[in-house]
């Protein structure tokens, strides 16, 4: 295979919602949208998917991916912006959601032999998704052109699995959603690059979704 073909099928494994990086444990907030009535179908998924890309993925989760990729031979970088993401990510849920994400992630590569993996996990860092993403899809013959996609692909289809699973939409709705957020995705892209010492996020109503979980009498999902 050649080293375009080999990276394209680096690609579709890790964008395969079946691959087993830990994120199906998590609702990234849904979960209570949907118990209070604020999300109930279709059209309200679109809309909260759209608002976590703009409000979260483009300045603060894809900055760090893409930062982690570029840096991934200095884990030393790698653990200080793990830490600027750790003190960003406010509510408790969201955060312990990324730390698992990103441990159970950098497990299955710590397994499979991805370089720096085993060696960023023994270290005495938070191991946040975002930034195990980067670190991983960098020694996995990832395409950097390619990155952007595969980021924005794994967000939209673990909150369309979350939707899928609370029973708010169907698989072809789904389908539907994730086809709509391609132009999204690439107008946040059009803008320019946030350096990764300027990212934050906006989304209170997720955060605060996130906070009513923890108190939650019944629950699906982890956060």
């Amino acid at each position: 295979m050649t080293d375009r073909a080999l990276s394209f099928a680096s690609l579709l494994q890790h964008g395969d919602s079946a691959f087993p990086g830990g994120s199906a444990s998590f609702s990234w907030g849904l979960e209570t949208l949907c118990a209070d009535g604020q999300v109930s179908d279709a059209a309200d998924v679109e809309a909260f998917m759209a608002g976590q890309i703009a409000g979260r993925w483009a300045t603060f989760d894809w900055p760090v991916t893409r930062h982690a990729f570029d840096h991934g031979d200095n884990l030393d970088e790698l653990a200080r912006v793990d830490d600027l993401v750790e003190a960003q990510t406010l509510a408790g849920e969201l955060r312990q959601g990324s730390r698992r994400a990103g441990a159970a992630l950098l497990g299955v590569h710590a397994q499979l032999g991805t370089a720096q993996a085993d060696d960023y996990r023994k270290r005495d860092a938070p191991g946040h998704l975002a930034v195990v993403q980067g670190l991983v899809w960098r020694g996995s013959d990832i395409d950097r052109d390619a990155l952007a996609a595969l980021s924005a692909h794994t967000l939209c289809v673990g909150l369309l699995g979350a939707a899928i699973r609370l029973g708010v939409i169907g698989h072809v709705d789904g389908q539907r959603i994730l086809r709509a957020m391609a132009p999204v995705i690439e107008g946040e892209l059009t803008r320019p690059p946030r350096p990764v010492d300027e990212i934050f996020a906006f989304m209170p109503r997720t955060e605060i979704a996130s906070m009513g979980h923890e108190t939650a009498g019944t629950r699906l999902f982890m956060n």
